[in-house]
């Protein structure tokens, strides 16, 4: 079984604006609505490349209903936490000159919520893998990623983080199965500018020693580097293409590097699906789907 956990799910509110300007009334040009949050993101690549998870986190009101009405529709086991006070956030992406983003809070997450998400980790074991990303709500206790895999040390779970800086080296100790940083937070976990995969693969191997089984390390338009559980080091620029939509894009990568060592065993097509799932995204404006990843992977040969 895989899980995902979301600790706080968006709905994500797309819009494209011609010539966006404060005080006065702007018109979209374009909108879309999804849902939104690291670990669903991931749960929707995984479906769409053929693999059954189910998605885990918290969610709260009327956003919330239309977050897990959302994530059924696409293909996703959907498990959430129904929280009683707040609401689940909304996430305002406005597209003009600049990007800007409107990030809402979410809602009022309680320590019973919490033992309930608890309760459902508790059932993984050996084999199954948990995948926890993204950033934990000013209303979780900041140790949230050490607290689930301290929970479930030693269960011969497959954990996978994806998150920046202190939550991420926190749980390192914990070695967990992927960590996958982009460049920039790698190098700011070690005070460095990183800007070339000759440079990144140095301190992805750091990360490894640091307890990381597999450090997966994305870097948009260069690429990416993976320092693989058997020492391995596997280096590949990007895919050509024209980037339409760049979030999500990390997220499919760990969905893709899972599916691509399901099915075949190997950390290097595991890492070149990984790759193929972030291009695929990026270059559309949906989340990656088979066919898109595949057809990056054979032009890619």
């Amino acid at each position: 079984m895989i899980c995902t956990v979301t600790f706080n799910p968006s709905l994500d509110y797309i819009v494209r604006v011609d010539d966006m300007r404060l005080g006065v009334i702007n018109r979209t040009t374009y909108e879309q609505v999804l849902p939104g949050g690291k670990g669903i993101n991931v749960s929707i690549v995984l479906g769409n490349l053929g693999h059954a998870s189910r998605a885990l986190g918290f969610l709260a009101g009327f956003t919330g209903a239309e977050i897990a009405r959302r994530v059924s529709e696409a293909g996703v086991s959907a498990d959430f936490i129904e929280v009683a006070e707040g609401m689940s956030r909304i996430n305002a992406k406005i597209k003009s000159n600049e990007e800007t983003e409107l990030n809402g809070q979410g809602p009022l997450i309680t320590e019973e919520n919490i033992e309930e998400l608890y309760a459902k980790l508790d059932v993984l074991g050996e084999g199954d893998t948990l995948v926890i990303s993204g950033s934990v709500p000013n209303t979780l206790p900041g140790d949230m990623y050490e607290r689930i895999m301290a929970r479930l040390d030693g269960r011969g779970v497959r954990i996978v983080v994806d998150a920046e800086r202190d939550l991420l080296t926190r749980v390192l100790p914990y070695k967990p199965f992927l960590v996958k940083p982009n460049n920039i937070e790698l190098g700011d976990i070690y005070g460095v500018t990183l800007k070339t995969r000759d440079e990144v693969v140095p301190y992805a191997k750091r990360m490894r020693e640091a307890g990381a089984q597999n450090v997966l390390v994305s870097m948009a338009g260069e690429g990416g580097v993976l320092v693989s559980a058997d020492g391995q080091v596997f280096q590949s620029p990007a895919a050509k293409g024209t980037v339409v939509n760049s979030v999500g894009a990390g997220d499919s990568s760990v969905a893709g590097f899972l599916a691509g060592l399901m099915e075949t065993g190997s950390y290097e097509t595991a890492f070149r699906m990984a790759l193929a799932s972030g291009s695929a995204s990026a270059f559309s404006d949906h989340l990656a789907t088979r066919p898109e990843v595949e057809a990056l992977m054979a032009s890619s040969h």
